[in-house]
């Protein structure tokens, strides 16, 4: 068998492409660190700097020639975008736990109701003035509502996490509940976003089709839980560096693989093999170190160049309307911080509690981005409102993250006591 290859001169471009983007997210991701932003904020501007927003306006032959230098250059970058995006969603598998703390289940169940069902149902009420600029060429009513209302509810576990650790928080009572009611909100709007992708790729609505897809990606899910806490499975303790390496990316990618033949995500797939291998290897300290160091080359490298692939696409000059922007993130942040605040009435939480839960609960974060990047490689949504999906993450987890330090300045205890009557 012989393999095709690119020409010299291809290879260099791709990595002279990859050097830019790569370069580009990494100084500024280091600004938006230095004055304390997420740095995916800035690994998204950098890829904006590149595209036609700023870069490619000013020099259109240059741009053009490093990022669409030959043919298939865009297939070969896209390699790279989907490595980036199956591994982020695998390490952010491997770190969500799902406990509850019975103590703490009236707080979590009135914030996840709050936070993810309520905005959602209010949410609906706005497609219709939205649908007919967002919608893109395969969506459909339904596929696009679905989009639409995830977009509106969604919560960001890396992000969110980012900044508990950055404020020296994590651990809290506070962060503990976010991070719990985060990880059953995302995994419910993983699997809507699963059916709303497989609307769109089917062209139909099959119920007995899509229950299949819904009760085969639950199925996965709490067959792996229910192995795991029951010790079944005790393997891969003390594996060596290598072979954890190599068996995980290799079961990573075939799970991918086989998985997408019934119609469930790659994002999902690479979330569920996460989750499996951190239940596999249990709380081995040898096994997490060496998942830590593949996060480390992940986030230097693969993720990094994803996320600036997702904001070389932005056009904030031709393909974006100001007003429409306001309009959805203004619906989005209210619905999610009302309803969480709403909602948080039904526990024993102070006030000063509940708003810091609204507004914690409004960080879109990475899973923002991995529903707009998805959705738009669907087609189920157009350009536009890829755009202000990116911008409403990006916006809502600056506020987030600004909103939190603020609050810890003013009280260092705001994080630990929670609650009325202490």
């Amino acid at each position: 068998m012989k393999l095709e290859t690119l020409s010299e001169n291809e290879i260099a471009v791709t990595f002279v492409a990859l050097a830019l983007l790569l370069l580009f997210a990494f100084l500024t991701g280091n600004v938006m660190e230095k004055i304390k932003a997420p740095r995916v904020v800035g690994e998204i501007t950098g890829g904006i700097l590149l595209g036609a927003t700023f870069l490619q306006r000013l020099f259109p032959n240059m741009i053009e020639s490093i990022f669409s230098g030959y043919e298939n250059e865009g297939k070969v970058l896209n390699i790279f975008y989907q490595l980036g995006l199956i591994l982020l969603m695998f390490l952010s598998g491997y770190n969500t736990q799902i406990e509850f703390d019975r103590k703490n289940i009236r707080t979590i169940a009135s914030i996840f109701v709050g936070s993810t069902l309520l905005p959602m149902s209010v949410g609906l009420f706005f497609v219709s003035y939205f649908i007919n600029d967002f919608i893109g060429e395969k969506g459909n009513y339904i596929s696009f509502s679905i989009v639409f209302i995830i977009g509106i509810a969604i919560t960001s576990i890396p992000v969110i996490s980012k900044i508990f650790f950055d404020l020296g928080v994590m651990n809290t009572h506070f962060s503990n509940t976010v991070l719990t009611v985060s990880t059953f909100q995302d995994l419910l709007l993983w699997i809507m976003l699963n059916v709303a992708l497989r609307i769109s790729s089917t062209g139909e609505i099959d119920i007995v089709d899509l229950l299949i897809v819904v009760f085969a990606t639950i199925g996965m899910f709490v067959v792996v839980k229910i192995i795991a806490e029951h010790n079944i499975i005790k393997i891969l303790k003390e594996i060596n560096s290598i072979t954890l390496y190599a068996g995980s990316i290799a079961i990573l990618l075939l799970v991918c693989a086989l998985l997408s033949r019934i119609g469930i995500n790659n994002m999902y797939s690479a979330f569920l093999v996460g989750y499996v291998i951190k239940k596999f290897t249990g709380d081995s300290i040898n096994a997490k170190e060496k998942i830590d160091y593949l996060g480390k080359v992940s986030f230097a490298f693969f993720i990094p160049i994803y996320f600036a692939l997702v904001g070389i696409q932005l056009d904030l000059i031709n393909n974006f309307s100001l007003f429409r922007f306001i309009a959805f993130f203004m619906i989005a942040f209210c619905l999610e911080g009302m309803g969480t605040y709403l909602f948080a009435n039904l526990s024993n939480l102070n006030t000063k509690s509940k708003i810091n839960f609204a507004i914690t609960m409004n960080a879109r974060g990475g899973p923002g981005i991995v529903l707009a990047t998805t959705a738009y490689a669907y087609e189920i949504i157009n350009l536009e409102f890829f755009t202000v999906l990116i911008l409403t993450t990006m916006l809502s987890s600056l506020i987030a993250g600004y909103w939190l330090r603020y609050q810890l300045q003013k009280d260092k205890s705001v994080f630990m006591v929670l609650t009325k009557d202490v």
